[in-house]
């Protein structure tokens, strides 16, 4: 009896453990099953969820509530008076034939070397050259983003960075553009067959009329290869102004970033005001390549001097550089040719009347010096972010999509140690004592080198780039990407140089020309780098103790260069980028016709002082809104002082920071309410 109730007990756990299996099955089948339908749901769960939870940055601000009304307010962030009535118009005025000729002449084909803002400004030339040569645009290959790269295949070329479909149809009407080149041109391209051209830096309209067309319509196609950020002058002869707004709505409204950028960019941005404030954007332009160019090695220290020397020799070689080796950088920077510091940038700021808590976002990819170059900034500002202060590395990841594991991703761990096996001619040969045989090199792993520049002890040359270092290149298109539509953007806009390692205008100068097409009267300051550099020489000694003089000067030199700046690129930066400077071929002065008659001498020498030449009226649709503000802006001019200030220059009157000098709370601090405001800059 005994045995049978074993038997029966038995029986029953083998059920049991078999219901077990089934059941167990049956949920895997159905996780999976329901995976594919709820992936998105999970994706937009987590994505919210780490914007409430994982983010790094937490904003300490000194006074919760922040008077958009006050007249301090509308000194800092408040619109540039005279460069209200600017407003983006790119739209053809003359005659302008609405589509492309049906009878293209032939195919170009383009392939694009360089960074973010070479490859925004080359695009943008050829559609213009496209348009010129009346032929077949083939979408543009940007040789930092193919798959050799090893970034992800999901992304090809053009499409890694902007949206291909949007770019086709938004000119539509200008050039005929497909996405590949028909298939037996292809071959031809793979015996490498088609005729090339390498046009050189600002190349003439004349170039391409005499030189690129006859053999365009020879052989129905021609490949352009473009490194140097720009393929055709700037300047365009007055016949050819229309071609100048076509460069405008490529570059401002054709170039979209592809959604997931797109996407990013704005959670970043809806992040960076969720806490009801205005920010400035700084771009701090301190590349290896432009500190190498304008021998600026000298403002760093250790390795990072022997980095920037060895790439002044590399341009050296190739002709990229000129100059002497070796360079007073001392010099240089009081000359204006360095990039502004970032503990420079900071008291500006300070200077100029931005409190302590103030968002500061820094943008433009890398900062070479790393984060210990910021730390001066984050001590001078409570509240300094960047995109991956803003994100989460999911979202990050999301962003490049799918991409291969390539080798030297992890530091590989060394070898084994081998018995060393002694040469046979030292166990036989002569008489003991004998001398020990010399040892054996030292093997070289990768955890023996202290960084990434750890060649620099080792070789005079440097080393070619790993796969994984192109990848992080075309990484640095998308981070740009994301740092562009983010200081186009902002409330404020201050860049920290303006020149990229060739001599040309770089990122910041590009954000500088969106925003003035865009939206002209926000604040995007241009400070005089000599200006600035003799300006802090003056008070080297006491800096963070200036007297009122000083930091009237400064905040005078910022005020002026809000428009001082606008003279210097009309005449200097748009005769090598249009760009950086897209007015008044792309705008338009917006006015109530009331208004137009008894102002237009005034508008039209504010046009001037701005920099911005002689202005297109507006079309009548454009200006139904005009007449909204200008009944406000008479108690607007009436409030526009600073108000006492309550703190010193550098102090703060949080609890866990350095309370200021009593010096500045009297009689200084009272007359800092800057009467001159009244005077002119920004009204």
């Amino acid at each position: 009896m005994k045995g049978k109730g074993e038997m029966v007990l038995k029986s029953r756990m083998k059920w049991v453990g078999l219901l077990g299996i089934v059941l167990s099955t049956f949920s895997l089948f159905t996780h999976f099953f329901l995976a594919g339908f709820t992936q998105d749901a999970v994706s937009e769960y987590q994505s919210s969820a780490a914007a409430v939870t994982i983010f790094s940055w937490r904003p300490v601000f000194e006074h919760p509530d922040f008077s958009p009304a006050s007249p301090l307010f509308r000194r800092l962030w408040g619109p540039v008076r005279r460069l209200e009535t600017l407003h983006p118009y790119a739209n053809p005025r003359q005659h302008y034939p609405a589509d492309p000729s049906s009878q293209s002449n032939g195919f170009i084909f383009v392939r694009i070397q360089g960074g973010f803002h070479e490859i925004r400004n080359s695009i943008c030339d050829v559609v213009v050259i496209a348009r010129l040569l009346n032929a077949t645009l083939v979408i543009p290959e940007i040789l930092s983003t193919t798959s050799s790269k090893g970034i992800s295949s999901q992304f090809k070329s053009f499409a890694y960075l902007y949206n291909e479909d949007q770019f086709i149809a938004a000119l539509t009407r200008d050039v005929k553009i497909v996405k590949t080149l028909p298939r037996n041109l292809k071959g031809a391209r793979r015996k490498k067959e088609i005729p090339h051209f390498k046009p050189s830096y600002l190349a003439s309209p004349y170039f391409y009329r005499h030189h690129v067309l006859p053999v365009l319509k020879k052989h129905s196609v021609v490949e352009l290869v473009i490194s140097d950020g720009g393929c055709l002058q700037a300047i365009l002869p007055p016949d050819l102004e229309e071609y100048q707004r076509l460069r405008c709505r490529v570059a401002f409204h054709a170039l979209q970033f592809r959604v997931e950028v797109q996407d990013l960019a704005t959670k970043i941005l809806h992040r960076l005001r969720a806490p009801g404030r205005p920010f400035v954007a700084y771009y701090p332009g301190m590349t290896r390549e432009a500190l190498a160019y304008y021998g600026c090695a000298e403002l760093f220290q250790d390795v990072h001097n022997e980095l920037i020397q060895h790439k002044r020799v590399w341009m050296r070689r190739r002709g990229i550089v000129k100059g002497k080796l070796s360079m007073n950088s001392e010099g240089q920077r009081l000359n204006g040719s360095c990039p502004l510091m970032p503990e420079e940038v900071g008291i500006l700021l300070r200077a100029h009347g931005y409190s302590w808590d103030t968002i500061i976002y820094v943008s433009g990819g890398e900062v070479f010096g790393g984060q210990r170059t910021l730390i001066p900034l984050h001590a001078i500002f409570e509240n300094v972010v960047d995109r991956t202060s803003l994100s989460t590395p999911w979202e990050l990841s999301r962003l490049y999509g799918r991409e291969i594991n390539v080798g030297g991703n992890y530091p590989r761990s060394p070898p084994s140690e081998l018995k060393e096996s002694k040469p046979d001619t030292w166990k036989s040969d002569g008489p003991r004592p004998r001398p020990l045989p010399p040892p054996p090199a030292r093997l070289k792993y990768p955890h023996n080198i202290e960084g990434w520049w750890g060649w620099v002890a080792e070789s005079d040359i440097e080393p070619e780039s790993t796969v994984m270092e192109l990848r992080t290149n075309a990484h640095k298109l998308l981070w740009e990407a994301i740092d562009y539509f983010i200081s186009v953007e902002a409330d404020v806009f201050i860049p920290g140089f303006d020149r990229d390692g060739k001599g040309h205008p770089n990122f910041a100068s590009l954000v500088m020309g969106h925003r003035l097409y865009q939206s002209a009267s926000l604040k995007t300051y241009r400070p005089d780098r000599r200006e600035v550099a003799t300006l802090l020489s003056e008070t080297r000694e006491q800096l963070y103790h200036a007297n009122y003089t000083w930091l009237r000067s400064i905040r005078q030199h910022l005020r002026k260069s809000l428009l001082d700046g606008l003279i210097e690129a009309s005449t200097v930066v748009k005769s090598i980028s249009f760009l950086s400077h897209p007015v008044p071929e792309c705008s338009c002065s917006r006015q109530d016709s009331e208004e137009h008659a008894s102002s237009s001498r005034l508008t039209h020498s504010q046009a001037q002082a701005g920099g911005v030449g002689v202005v297109h009226r507006c079309p009548d649709w454009m200006r139904s809104e005009s007449g909204l503000r200008s009944k406000d802006k008479q108690t607007e001019e009436d409030g526009d002082e600073d108000e006492p200030t309550s703190e010193s220059f550098f102090g703060y009157r949080s609890g866990n920071r350095v309370e200021g000098n009593g010096e500045m709370m009297s009689k200084e601090a009272i007359l800092l309410n800057d009467q001159e405001e009244l005077d002119g800059g920004e009204r």
